[in-house]
């Protein structure tokens, strides 16, 4: 009989989860719809996430092809955005790049965030001197502004995307390591936390199955945020010809190579520069949504 009760107490408790779940999302939907800049974010974002996935399939050029006797050649029909100064067609580049620039600077919070995370966590959770080594640690990567500490790490790898990515990823640690181990030092005083402590559960389970889950509203907006910072970084970084190499199409390196034809033909370097302007908005924008979305304080 004991047995049949904690079925249904169980069953119960999951139908109760997946309700408030549910419940969960159609509230944070309709509040972001509710915030217009939100859903505009939303939707740059929509738009540059399809074309990343088709940019490639679309391009009416190979962006690689190069075509002097068709060089510098401004908007046209056959050239939408023109040609840069080897023949190359800008669209087809910006297409093909979306997957380079987009590509970097979600590898890079990845990067950053799982081991930001990870470090939080375990601060948070287990405190005393184990959070005060952390705690040092992360104080001294803060004291370095992020894109001098990126630039000292690409310098010392080597000009690459590669490096790039663990470049601006590495500066992105502090961020979440320190939004999480805030965040798990009020979880962690929580009577279920205590609960579960006492039915045995060791500290890996505690800290993946019960506090992790509960602290993933500030990791995702920190995410949504450091985005922006990564991608217009990783950009930044291209355009100092420390990022991506010729002729690769990101578009920080196309940046690069149109400041030299500002006068000549302007649209080189002011078609990728509009393309990182317009995501970096998008980001900062929904990231805010996100925000105000998640945060309890915001909730009516």
């Amino acid at each position: 009989m004991d047995k049949v009760t904690t079925t249904i107490d169980h069953a119960v408790l999951v139908n109760a989860r997946k309700a408030s779940r549910k419940k969960n999302l159609v509230s944070f939907l309709n509040k972001i719809k509710k915030n217009k800049a939100a859903a505009a974010g939303g939707i740059i974002i929509l738009l540059y996430i399809l074309m990343f996935l088709i940019g490639p399939i679309i391009a009416p050029y190979d962006p690689f092809d190069v075509q002097l006797d068709q060089k510098l050649q401004g908007p046209s029909l056959d050239h939408l955005m023109g040609t840069d100064d080897k023949g190359r067609d800008i669209l087809s580049r910006i297409l093909y790049g979306s997957r380079l620039s987009i590509g970097v600077g979600i590898s890079a919070v990845l990067f950053g965030g799982t081991i930001g995370t990870i470090l939080g966590l375990i601060s948070g959770y287990y405190g005393k001197w184990i959070d005060s080594i952390i705690s040092r640690i992360l104080d001294i990567m803060l004291a370095f502004p992020g894109i001098l500490l990126a630039l000292a790490i690409v310098s010392a790898l080597g000009p690459s995307l590669i490096n790039v990515t663990i470049a601006v990823g590495f500066f992105s640690i502090p961020m979440f390591a320190r939004i999480v181990r805030g965040s798990t030092m009020e979880v962690k005083k929580l009577e279920y936390i205590d609960a579960v402590k006492t039915l045995g559960a060791n500290d890996m389970t505690i800290l993946l199955k019960h506090i992790f889950p509960n602290i993933l509203s500030p990791i995702i907006v920190q995410a949504s945020m450091r985005l922006a910072t990564a991608i217009l970084s990783a950009a930044g970084l291209s355009f100092l010809g420390l990022g991506a190499q010729p002729p690769s199409p990101e578009w920080g390196a196309m940046l690069s190579n149109g400041r030299d034809f500002l006068f000549t033909a302007p649209y080189m370097a002011l078609f990728p520069g509009i393309m990182i302007s317009i995501l970096v908005l998008g980001f900062n924008l929904f990231g805010d949504g996100l925000r105000d979305a998640l945060d309890p304080r915001m909730k009516n």
